[in-house]
């Protein structure tokens, strides 16, 4: 196995780890993060009825609208992160279980979640 491969390995096994202690409910939906090389990507969802409640990325025209003068990758994920909290706060979601997705919490990881919660959302 190569360097990439056993990279990909070992986050699933982290993914997985977290994923059995958090399950997201109507009360309490989760809030899930994917980052690829170029966006961010993160999701709130309804794990009892299986459906995404609200989601967010770098790719949607509200956000690169604001985008245009955040150059850095965090600075992007904050605004991710705000502008998820207001389209949940929209639909009266203000508590969420956050889901790393076996990310280390560090980077646009944290700076997503630290824009969710300036934005509105308790996690």
């Amino acid at each position: 196995m190569n360097r990439l491969e056993l990279k990909k390995v070992r986050r699933t096994r982290r993914k997985l780890r977290v994923r059995k202690k958090i399950y997201g409910t109507a009360e309490r939906p989760r809030l899930t993060v994917f980052r690829s090389l170029k966006h961010i990507y993160c999701q709130v969802i309804n794990d009892d009825i299986g459906h995404t409640l609200v989601a967010c990325s770098t790719l949607d025209k509200e956000v690169r609208e604001k985008l245009s003068g955040a150059s850095k990758k965090v600075e992007q994920a904050k605004i991710v992160g705000q502008v998820l909290a207001q389209r949940a706060l929209k639909l009266g979601i203000e508590k969420v279980a956050f889901d790393r997705n076996g990310y280390l919490y560090h980077g646009r990881v944290k700076a997503l979640a630290e824009g969710a919660r300036e934005g509105g959302l308790k996690f």
